[in-house]
């Protein structure tokens, strides 16, 4: 595969470097924000040879590649060249939850960091082997030396952060880091050491040691990137080169030092005393969700939320427990339930899939696993769910550590290795609890196998599919037909319970979109399942988030078991009071048994009346 050639491929897909506005990735994945989203042609990514999947979350879009994420980084560095923008406070923006724009804060900050944290991480692992077998002692100067070696990343962490910090709010890299040095200066460390009250120009300072920290830092380079615009708009151009620079370390590091700092430490030890509360009283919670719910994390884009919790345990306590233990559970059981696959498919490419992208997850890398086979397959993705959440269980009763920042796997063992000798034997009880839970899980769940998908007749369901006539769904509902990645929930967008459409109802009746059966009417009224007499599955979802309404608003003309002909009433609700509520309407359309059919597409987009051609399955 041509990873070089995918990267210049992907650069002209997303509307070419004058386009890009900040370009970043991490272990597998690409992640870009635009000045143009229109520009972007999102079918065509997905379907690029190398293309693993694609994200779009906390403000950011991400694309899934795997191990060579950085030769097509690379490749597209090369290409951006000068052109590459560094923001404009003119350009529109899209509109993001406070939630979405602090996510993508924290993942363009630590995305720089990563190599040094892992780097520093796993050497202090391999110094805890050289320990634990002889080779080296505590009292040696070689052990002094590799010991602030690994350390290094963790106590200058602010400085690390102001670049990836200053790249996300579009201020100077170096003076970022230069306020950080500031906060890291020994004559600031000594102050803080001697504990004696200071002032500036009257104004009293709290006295706060900033190495190791997190959240101080990255309030301080947003405050600054603001000190550093005003400084670029009123500063004369001919004496801007020195009046600018001496104005933004002027203004903003006496702000961090005086205001900002300390309110970000308050902050950074608020979070940390909130997850070593949850730790010291119920363990298992936080490994057991984070073992759990890491795919969905993964999928969103969102694992990024717990790093800073995670990186300020390592700095100031020298483990962590709110991310390591329960993605370690996590990775192993995606693992198995992907290996499960791989043993009980009689697809040969399934099973070569399988086989490559659930021994890559047992390392630490699970991307490849989740998008190529588990999200695909549904059920393994639940059984991986299972025995993550069953390794997680554990590894929080028995109290597992991270000791260093490693992708949690069968690599990162020596990440586990620290003070406590057993640490690491329960890390490796996790692994094959993890492991065994995720595998036998997948095996009793199954998956549909088109090998095992066989009729009465002897045929596979795929080939039955193919020799029937085009079947037809039809509009459900008066609205707007869409394509379903344009609904704005990652679980239609994604395909995750199958292929369809969607619609924008412009009017609240659901009526039959074709002949057939009702399976399901949930008791909320808000969905609807019915088998069609050309045996496709459909799942009728009346608005997003709906459930949650309870049942108000809707009023179910059918009930589960009724035999129901094309155009016949299912299901009345409000859509004005569904959307004063604050709930988005739109209907997802899904064909919930999708491997049944070799197509699936939108016959007609646009504005339709009840009746007309919607979906049209072969």
């Amino acid at each position: 595969m041509d990873y070089r050639g995918l990267g210049k491929t992907l650069l002209k897909l997303v509307g070419g470097s004058e386009n890009i506005r900040q370009l970043t990735h991490c272990a597998t994945r690409l992640r870009m924000e635009f000045y143009d989203m229109s520009k972007v042609e999102k079918d065509e990514i997905e379907h690029q040879p190398g293309v693993i999947g694609v994200v779009e979350k906390g403000g950011q879009f991400q694309i899934i590649i795997g191990n060579e994420v950085q030769t097509a980084f690379r490749a597209m560095k090369e290409e951006l060249g000068e052109n590459e923008k560094t923001g404009d406070a003119q350009v529109p923006q899209e509109k993001i939850s406070i939630v979405n724009r602090i996510i993508s804060v924290i993942s363009t900050t630590f995305t720089p960091v990563i190599p040094a944290l892992i780097g520093g991480g796993m050497i202090k692992a391999v110094l805890s082997i050289l320990v634990l077998i002889g080779l080296v002692g505590e009292a040696d100067t070689t052990y002094e030396v590799l010991s602030f070696i690994s350390d290094a990343p963790f106590y200058f962490m602010p400085v690390l952060l102001a670049y990836g910090a200053a790249q996300k709010f579009k201020c100077s890299p170096i003076m970022a880091m230069t306020m950080a040095c500031a906060l890291l200066h020994p004559t600031w460390s000594g102050m803080v050491g001697a504990g004696e009250a200071i002032t500036f120009f009257g104004i009293p300072a709290v006295l706060v040691d900033y190495s190791y920290s997190v959240v101080p830092i990255i309030l301080s380079v947003w405050i600054m990137s603001y000190v550093e615009r005003f400084a670029e708009k009123y500063s004369p151009s001919v004496i801007k080169f020195f009046l600018k620079p001496m104005i933004v370390m002027f203004v903003a590091i006496p702000i961090a030092l005086l205001a900002v700092g300390p309110l970000g430490n308050l902050l950074n030890d608020i979070v940390q005393s909130g997850a070593n509360f949850l730790n010291a009283r119920v363990s298992w919670l936080i490994p057991m969700l984070m073992g759990a719910f890491q795919p969905f994390l993964t999928l969103t884009g969102t694992a990024w939320a717990m790093t800073p919790i995670a990186t300020s345990q390592i700095s100031t306590l020298g483990y962590e427990v709110v991310n390591g233990p329960g993605m370690l559970a996590s990775n192993i059981a995606q693992g198995g339930a992907t290996l499960a696959v791989a043993m009980k498919t009689k697809n040969k490419e399934l099973k070569q899939l399988a086989s490559s992208s659930g021994f890559t997850a047992v390392m630490g890398i699970t991307e490849p696993c989740l998008y190529g086979v588990l999200l695909k397959l549904k059920r393994p993705f639940v059984a991986s769910m299972i025995g993550g959440a069953i390794g997680g269980i554990y590894a929080g009763v028995m109290g597992l550590v991270r000791y260093a920042f490693v992708s949690p796997g069968l690599t990162a063992i020596p990440a586990f290795i620290g003070e406590n000798p057993m640490n690491v034997v329960h890390a490796i009880i996790t692994i094959i609890i993890s492991f065994v839970a995720g595998f036998v899980a997948s095996w009793i769940l199954g998956f549909k196998d088109e090998e095992d998908n066989m009729t009465a007749t002897g045929k596979k369901e795929s080939e039955v599919a193919a020799e029937k006539k085009n079947a037809e769904i039809v509009l459900p509902v008066d609205g707007k037909a869409v394509a379903l990645f344009e609904v704005n929930d990652d679980v239609f967008s994604k395909g995750v319970l199958g292929k369809g459409a969607a619609v924008m109802p412009t009017d609240g009746k659901v009526y039959a979109p074709a002949d057939g059966e009702v399976t399901l009417f949930f008791e909320t009224g808000h969905a609807i399942g019915m088998q069609t007499a050309e045996g496709a599955e459909l799942l009728i979802h009346v608005g997003i988030d709906t459930v949650n309404l309870q049942g108000k608003y809707f009023t179910p003309e059918v009930k589960a078991g009724d035999k129901v002909k094309k155009g016949d009433l299912l299901l009345t609700f409000d859509l004005d009071a569904v959307k004063a509520a604050g709930y988005d309407t739109v209907i997802p359309v899904i064909v919930t048994n999708t491997d049944g059919f070799e197509k699936i597409e939108l016959a007609k987009s646009g504005t339709g009346k009840v009746g007309d051609a919607f979906l049209q399955l072969a």
